[in-house]
């Protein structure tokens, strides 16, 4: 199952979020692929704001993973594989249990770990369009 979403703006990612929240949420571990720049993290920052997650969301670029706890007491995970320098340091913070843990997981850079995923996943490519709008491709794995 495929969904294409274009936007033009920062404004329309609250509705962008939406439609990524209701296409997406029978699976818990969302892997976010996109150049540097192209918006991973502001998109996962409008996803969260869509769950209602009462702390502040940032990059765990340095820190790897990030946990965030929503209004309802869910617990999100957010991963940044971009400085791991192979599978095995994601291994030893745990990732697996992390994925089978029931709680969402956005992860950035997956290719990182690409035999680390779990079965079943939401895919979330991001892409920077000519004119600067973005094309988000979601795919369920």
């Amino acid at each position: 199952m495929e969904k294409q979403i274009q936007y033009q703006s920062l404004e329309q990612l609250p509705e962008v979020a939406a439609q990524i929240a209701e296409f997406g949420k029978s699976e818990l571990v969302w892997l976010f692929e996109g150049q540097m720049g192209a918006g991973k993290t502001t998109l996962i920052k409008a996803l969260c704001a869509n769950w209602g997650v009462t702390n502040h969301v940032q990059s765990p670029t340095f820190s790897i993973v990030n946990e965030y706890i929503t209004e309802t007491k869910e617990t999100l995970y957010h991963f940044d594989f971009y400085r791991l320098k192979n599978e095995v340091e994601a291994m030893d913070m745990g990732v697996e249990e992390y994925f089978d843990s029931g709680n969402y997981c956005f992860v950035e850079w997956p290719s990182k770990i690409e035999n680390l995923w779990p079965l079943n996943y939401l895919s979330i490519e991001i892409s920077v369009q000519t004119d600067g709008s973005r094309l988000i491709i979601l795919k369920k794995n």
